[in-house]
């Protein structure tokens, strides 16, 4: 961990989680306080597993966390490493991440983490990130943060949300994405739409 909680180790579940590495929580975090989106945010943490990634931000700024994860046991680790770390101001829920997001939260959230398991298909993990991009889900200069194999596909993002940055480390391949401007449909126009013809 980095941050107010700097140094502290983290509880791990047994099973069922493939926690992000060192290496990789440090290059996205590295990228995100770059950019200003870890201070002050609103964070929700999709198949959390520790919830190394939602903890991490709160140590480094963030206003506020929601961990979700479908697991008993990773919720009671979730639980465990927050009463740890002493944060406040974080929620642990045991729900399907595809259950969770179908209700828009109070406050838009300002940061997303999507971490999935390996057998969550490039589908499902879609349908997940299509419920962000329902008004009053994600804030308008939101970001969202993907972690999948490298060497998979890379999901058909859906509209409503665009990919402005892929980084791969390894095995380990990080997607950034953020909503998309207003008319643009979420995929990027090819040069032959974007840039006009003479005659």
């Amino acid at each position: 961990m980095a941050g107010t909680a700097g140094g502290r180790v983290l509880e791990v579940p047994v099973r069922g989680t493939r926690p992000t590495s060192d290496r990789v929580r440090e290059a996205v975090f590295s990228r995100l306080e770059h950019e200003g989106a870890v201070d002050g945010a609103r964070v929700l943490d999709l198949y959390a597993g520790s919830g190394a990634l939602a903890l991490e931000a709160m140590s480094r700024g963030a206003s506020d966390a929601t961990l979700v994860d479908a697991a008993r046991a990773a919720v009671e680790v979730c639980r465990r490493n927050v009463r740890a770390l002493g944060l406040t101001r974080v929620r642990v829920a045991q729900q399907p991440a595809e259950r969770f997001v179908r209700e828009v939260p109070s406050r838009p959230w300002d940061l997303v983490f999507l971490d999935p398991p390996y057998d969550v298909t490039a589908s499902e993990l879609v349908q997940v990130l299509a419920h962000l991009t329902l008004p009053g889900a994600l804030a308008p200069d939101g970001t969202v943060v993907v972690e999948r194999r490298a060497r998979d596909a890379e999901p058909a993002w859906p509209d409503g949300l665009e990919l402005v940055a892929r980084k791969d480390y390894g095995e380990t391949a990080v997607f950034y994405l953020e909503p998309a401007a207003p008319g643009a449909g979420g995929a990027e126009a090819s040069p032959a739409e974007s840039v006009p013809t003479g005659s």
